[in-house]
């Protein structure tokens, strides 16, 4: 079958952050998720039955304290794509890596087996992480920020070899030394599994350029800058290291029958339950909007997107003409939301030519 990531659909999707208590929103919203293996299954099998090409877990070892301490039931991600590629069929399974928290032949040697399970629908989304106080869990020295990309650079490599070199081989950098290196059996993918990565610094974008196959960056708002951004990373792919990659984004999903039901479960989810004490550890958009300002999600949301299915379907085709190759999306209810996407929205999304099947 191949990896669904690499198939004809103009805009591909994904289900983001399901592994996690709450998900991508920091609210105490009624229907927020809760984090146990029975939902993980229901939100994977029905993204599968739906044809979401991606499931994409979150990296993480505790939470952010607040009224939900968001994301602190969590489950770790190489297990967690290991089984949810036993009870899909289509959907690529993602394990989200902290390169810190996890030596490189372990790493390979666990994504390997993934992809087998799977039958080659792994993907790995490597991460350099930044929350200090999960780095002291573990007794890791917190590095400086570029100190962490030529640390996953190492990482990476030595990956890269593990999968594709048939003979043993020696490895010495400024992080990592590996004697006699050796790794079978090689991943079904080749030369081996998807990587994505979401650099956001000059640094970090760089790197992305340089590794991954998807690019998963923020747009923040959909137009001239986020189109610029984006053709900055392609340019920066060709121009410097001679590649091709997506490049994807996140959106948190609100749809209703009408706009102003939309808007007003919106309102409702971000300001009245909203768990702004969480959103300042994450330091991501760590203040609630002021009025008139533009409403934004406390969580790892990303692009907002607000109203009735048509509405959905022409946010997402703006972002698609950005050129945009995919997007992960997250609900504050994402069984309830999600049965109504695959029932409301995709059918759309067919109609507008963004899908295919």
């Amino acid at each position: 079958m191949g990896n669904p990531l690499y198939n004809d659909n103009k805009l591909k999707l994904g289900v983001f952050g399901f592994n996690c208590s709450n998900g991508c929103a920091a609210t105490t919203a009624e229907g927020h998720l809760e984090m146990t293996w029975p939902n993980a299954v229901d939100i994977a099998e029905q993204a599968d039955l739906g044809g979401f090409e991606a499931l994409v877990p979150i990296a993480r070892w505790r939470g952010f304290g607040g009224a939900t301490n968001f994301n602190g039931t969590c489950f770790e991600t190489y297990t967690w794509a290991a089984g949810l590629a036993g009870v899909t069929q289509q959907a690529a399974v993602f394990s989200t890596s902290h390169v810190p928290t996890v030596h490189p032949i372990v790493a390979a040697k666990q994504a390997t087996t993934i992809d087998h399970i799977s039958n080659g629908r792994f993907a790995l989304n490597v991460v350099c992480g930044w929350f200090d106080t999960e780095f002291r869990m573990f007794g890791a020295p917190v590095m400086e920020h570029d100190a962490l990309y030529d640390y996953a650079a190492e990482w990476l490599e030595i990956m890269f070899k593990l999968w594709t070199y048939e003979e043993e081989f020696d490895y010495e950098g400024r992080y990592f030394k590996v004697e006699k290196g050796y790794h079978q059996p090689k991943p079904i993918q080749k030369p081996y599994p998807a990587i994505m990565n979401a650099g956001s610094s000059e640094t970090g974008a760089r790197f992305a350029a340089k590794y991954a196959d998807m690019v998963f960056t923020n747009l923040g708002r959909a137009g001239d800058e986020a189109s610029a951004k984006i053709a900055d990373l392609r340019r920066v792919g060709r121009e410097d290291f001679g590649r091709e990659f997506q490049v994807w984004s996140s959106c948190s999903i609100v749809c209703r029958p009408t706009q102003k039901e939309a808007e007003d479960w919106a309102r409702y989810y971000i300001i009245e339950k909203g768990d702004w004490e969480a959103a300042k550890a994450l330091r991501v958009n760590p203040n609630p909007p002021a009025p008139g300002e533009r409403l934004r999600s406390p969580g790892w949301g990303g692009y907002l997107i607000i109203g009735t299915p048509e509405r959905i379907v022409d946010e997402l085709t703006t972002l698609s003409a950005l050129d945009v190759d995919g997007v992960v999306l997250s609900w504050v209810n994402y069984q309830e939301e999600l049965r109504d996407w695959n029932r409301e929205v995709m059918p759309l999304l067919i109609q507008a030519g963004l899908r295919s099947h």
